[in-house]
């Protein structure tokens, strides 16, 4: 399925968003969102993904 993630034109075999981590490689503590819709930690399992989503994912980052 064709996704836009974080910008970038991506082609994924992910379902959900739960999936879609773990196949781009994200841990940790990240935050969602799909459409402009932020989604928790706890929904990313019932969050099916659709040909064309646009995905945002942002880790915090420490510094300063």
């Amino acid at each position: 399925m064709k996704i836009v993630l974080n910008g970038e034109a991506r082609e994924v075999a992910a379902s959900t968003l739960s999936d879609l981590l773990a196949e781009c490689g994200f841990s940790g503590r990240v935050a969602t969102a799909v459409n402009e819709d932020f989604i928790s930690a706890v929904l990313r399992d019932h969050q099916v993904l659709q040909d064309g989503d646009r995905i945002e994912v942002v880790a915090p980052m420490q510094g300063g």
